[in-house]
């Protein structure tokens, strides 16, 4: 559905060129739902931006939902769907009005578009809404017209930009299950970017995580979360005075890295921390080590995220308002 080679972007400003895309290489099959993460300044809105006609490559090549980025941009236009992270809905217009005047632009007549437009303001959960002002809507209902909106002409591919910013916890759960529908039972490909790890880790197929302009990361959550190199133990001391035994200790379990210890708190990565830790706490009590509390985590995609860039994927990011 989606392969581009070598795509990238350069900008010029009066300091001389700043390549924002390095050379991007990524694949998205048909029906998959793809998350795209990336730390801010990475490149992954310029990337999306190319990828959606909205900006012209600098180089690369690239083939979206059949057509040419490059030779057949209108083409692509009509074959994607796409939902900015900022809305596309007008405060004043009414809800149906908004997604009439959208699919006309798509070549739709109004009377198809209506009763498409009805059809899925019932799978998106909105109905008795047609009428109503944008304006009166919840932030999860105006996420959810966004998505109508973007799939108003059936598109094969819809690429969600930030899909749930600034909706509260039970809304940004509701519009998951809107999402995967689109797969599972709409059979759409999805290509997201998001700003939550725990959104990016319950809903993708696959994840591809960009720094720098290019590429750094790309399999299955749990593909990626093997590539950390183990389970967490974090150890914490009844007696601070006891944590460089403790540590020392935790060391002979073999870890790629030392044990680190910050006051009375050790923490150690090791390759099979629930085979690891009874023994480990066997020879603490051989020792007269006492702890204070003992906790086994599992490699998460925040531990991904900081291996592979170095960075909190939210430094600094706002983070949005509930709605």
């Amino acid at each position: 559905m989606i392969h581009a080679r070598g795509l990238a972007r350069t900008y010029r400003n009066r300091r001389g060129a700043v390549e924002a895309v390095r050379g991007v290489d990524l694949d998205v099959a048909e029906g998959e739902i793809v998350g795209f993460l990336g730390p801010n300044g990475a490149g992954k809105t310029t990337t999306l931006r190319m990828l959606t006609t909205l900006l012209t490559p600098t180089r690369g090549e690239a083939t979206v939902a059949g057509a040419d980025l490059l030779r057949q941009p209108s083409e692509v236009r009509r074959r994607i769907g796409y939902v900015a992270q900022s809305g596309s809905t007008g405060g004043e217009a009414r809800a149906g009005e908004e997604v009439i005047d959208h699919a006309l632009l798509y070549g739709e007549t109004k009377a198809a578009a209506r009763a498409r437009g009805q059809e899925l303001f019932g799978q998106l959960e909105l109905d008795g809404l047609w009428d109503r002002k944008c304006s009166t809507l919840s932030g999860g209902q105006r996420r959810r017209l966004d998505i109508v909106m973007g799939l108003i002409h059936t598109p094969p591919l819809v690429f969600l930009d930030e899909p749930t910013t600034g909706l509260d916890p039970q809304a940004r759960v509701n519009l998951w299950g809107h999402i995967r529908a689109l797969r599972d039972e709409r059979g759409s490909t999805v290509f997201l970017t998001t700003h939550y790890l725990e959104e990016a880790d319950a809903l993708c197929d696959r994840i591809l995580i960009i720094d720098n302009g290019t590429i750094v990361a790309a399999g299955t959550p749990e593909e990626l979360k093997r590539q950390v190199s183990g389970d967490a133990i974090i150890l914490t001391a009844t007696n601070p005075a006891d944590a460089p035994g403790i540590a020392a200790a935790a060391a002979a379990l073999g870890g790629d890295t030392p044990p680190h210890v910050d006051g009375a708190n050790i923490s150690v990565r090791v390759p099979h921390g629930g085979t690891a830790l009874p023994g480990l706490l066997r020879a603490l009590d051989a020792k007269g080590l006492a702890l204070a509390a003992v906790e086994l985590r599992r490699p998460s995609l925040d531990d991904v995220f900081l291996t592979v860039t170095g960075r909190s994927l939210r430094d600094g990011e706002k983070k949005g308002a509930a709605a």
